[in-house]
């Protein structure tokens, strides 16, 4: 526990919904919740939805210090449940659910393999002694805001990773140094006048509209890609990631294009309830994401194979396409699923969010003009796009809505005017 701990008693390690809280009083909350605070027995401690923050961070780094496996984003019978089911060494036991939908997953991992990446994330994100807190260097003035819930491992993360550098940890933007987001998220910080001069995004991929709206500004964005089975995969600047500090990388061709796979101290010890997690006997896995090499020797992320739909004998990402029709005026957001088709295979069907005052009939034009023919979606939906707790579309939701009949529709530009076109 002490590990994550770095400010000096009298700074402020914990500042959420107004409730400040200093390293002296929290390391001692800490050990108070280790000694008799837990629940009686060895097994895995319930950290459920809806635990308040400071909360959450006594208990999470109470049961590491004790030694018990932390359900976070569980209840207590759900990690009851889990007794016997986690593999050996867990410590961090992460409830998630993925942008395909399906049954939650618990990714187990060893405290270790967190701290092992909070170094040279700080040295990627320029937070080092030229960035306002030296390496585990007790920076009590800097403060790093997260904008989601901790029970979500990315904002968790960010939150124990202020600790370790001796920073504050907040919810507020103002006052921030920087801020941890998805893509979603900084689109909204991007509109605040409290925006720090910096920000950590990760969870999706930037488009260059989001990009340039933040070079605008003047902040300075440091992008990764991971997954919570894989922690830290790849990091940079400006869209050109290379690997994370300590990560090997691969790209593995199979049906769907280049699978990235990657071996590194960060990896998780494994899943319990299914997902997309995959390892070799090398040490190294996958969870199923496809990438590309750049021009400049970099690597691009282009989606989940998972994602991947087959339509009229072509492949297409649905993040691929997701980005295209992003990059449409008016669009705020989008999600795209592949749903049956008898002559297709799979027809693309498209859920946009639209800005006040723009008509879908515009947005579909604009895509049959600019769009390639195998990417354009053949059904339209106009309405919210749903979300997971950490920001990614949940194409599992879409998919349902659109089995079930709960969207409306309206045909593909240029095609008869019929429900089903």
């Amino acid at each position: 526990m002490s590990d994550w701990l770095h400010g000096s008693a009298h700074d402020v390690a914990l500042d959420f919904e107004g409730e400040v809280v200093r390293y002296g009083a929290l390391a001692r909350s800490v050990a108070t919740v280790a000694a008799v605070g837990l629940p009686a027995g060895d097994g895995p401690v319930g950290c459920p939805v809806g635990t308040d923050p400071v909360t959450l961070v006594t208990l999470v780094l109470a049961a590491l210090e004790r030694g018990r496996p932390v359900l976070v984003g569980g209840s207590r019978r759900e990690a009851d449940d889990l007794r016997g089911r986690l593999p050996d060494r867990t410590e961090l036991a992460l409830l998630t659910s993925g942008s395909t939908g399906g049954s939650p997953r618990v990714v187990a991992r060893t405290n270790a393999s967190w701290l092992a990446s909070a170094g040279p994330l700080a040295d990627v994100a320029g937070l080092g002694a030229d960035g306002g807190a030296s390496a585990a260097g007790g920076q009590g003035g800097m403060r790093i805001a997260v904008t989601g819930p901790l029970h979500v491992s990315m904002h968790l993360y960010g939150v124990l990773h202020a600790l370790w550098l001796g920073a504050t940890a907040t919810d507020a933007l103002d006052g921030a140094s920087v801020v941890h987001a998805t893509p979603t998220r900084l689109a909204r910080v991007l509109d605040d006048v409290a925006c720090p001069p910096a920000a950590i995004v990760a969870g999706a991929a930037l488009t260059p509209a989001l990009r340039a709206r933040a070079a605008a500004r003047g902040i300075r964005l440091t992008e990764y890609y991971g997954a919570a089975e894989l922690s830290f995969v790849l990091a940079g600047r400006d869209g050109e990631l290379r690997p994370f500090p300590g990560v090997e990388v691969e790209l593995r061709p199979d049906a769907a294009g280049d699978r990235l796979w990657a071996r590194s101290p960060y990896l998780a010890l494994g899943v319990v309830g299914g997902g997309m997690l995959q390892r070799d006997g090398r040490g190294f896995a996958t969870v199923g994401d496809l990438a590309e090499r750049t021009p400049e020797g970099g690597l691009r992320v282009l989606g989940r194979g998972d994602a991947a739909i087959t339509t009229a004998g072509s492949t297409v990402l649905a993040e691929q396409v997701e980005a295209r029709l992003e990059s449409i005026p008016g669009v705020r957001a989008a999600a795209v699923v592949g749903e049956p088709h008898e002559l297709l295979g799979e027809r693309i069907a498209a859920v946009v969010e639209l800005a006040d005052g723009v008509d879908l009939a515009e947005v579909a034009d604009a895509a049959r003009r600019t769009m390639p023919v195998d990417e354009l979606p053949r059904r339209w939906f106009a309405g919210p796009v749903p979300r997971t707790a950490s920001g990614k579309v949940a194409r599992g939701e879409v998919r349902d809505a659109l089995a079930e009949g709960r969207l409306g529709g309206r045909p593909h530009p240029g095609t008869p005017v019929r429900s089903d076109a």
